[in-house]
């Protein structure tokens, strides 16, 4: 949902701003209060007027199993006063997306018809990281429905190398 993914990006940018320094630890409390936040009773009681913003707060904090930093716990505080809970998951997206960037990463997904051996995917990876020019963090899923070949997913860039997307030219080109 772009929507949500708008509203989160000035969230993501502040935390990345304000947590330079443990960008580590920040996006390990992103993930956790992202996979608290997924919850849709939460966001249910979240969303009743008669539970304030404390309280929701309080749920939450029960939650963690360590006392959360200030920076987080303020963080969160802003987050559920803005009514902006549902959020959180796309903040710890983009925070995640931020970091891979700082460090010169990113995630990659590898769609393939069949199982990659794991001698294959190093040398695959070795070819992806120099087409794409950075360190790749890859996903490997098996998607039969490529027939052959690969579909790979970095950020926005796809490089698609499957018999399914060669199909589907063929098919424009003749239909042109």
């Amino acid at each position: 949902m772009a929507e949500l993914a708008t509203i989160a990006r000035p969230y993501a940018e502040a935390m990345f701003a304000a947590s330079h320094s443990s960008l580590a630890a920040t996006q390990g409390w992103l993930d956790d209060l992202a996979a608290v936040a997924g919850n849709a009773e939460l966001l249910q009681f979240a969303a009743n007027p008669k539970v304030t913003a404390e309280q929701v707060y309080q749920l939450i904090a029960e939650t963690q199993e360590k006392a959360m930093p200030k920076r987080i716990a303020n963080f969160l505080r802003t987050v559920i006063e803005n009514d902006r809970l549902a959020i959180l998951p796309d903040v710890a997206r983009q925070f995640r997306i931020m970091v891979d960037d700082e460090a010169g990463s990113a995630e990659a997904l590898i769609q393939s018809a069949f199982p990659i051996k794991k001698g294959e995917l190093g040398e695959l990876m070795k070819g992806l990281e120099k087409r794409f020019a950075r360190k790749l963090k890859p996903n490997v899923q098996v998607d039969e429905s490529l027939i052959g070949g690969i579909r790979v997913t970095v950020g926005d860039q796809v490089l698609d190398t499957s018999v399914k997307a060669q199909l589907e030219q063929m098919k424009a080109a003749l239909s042109a």
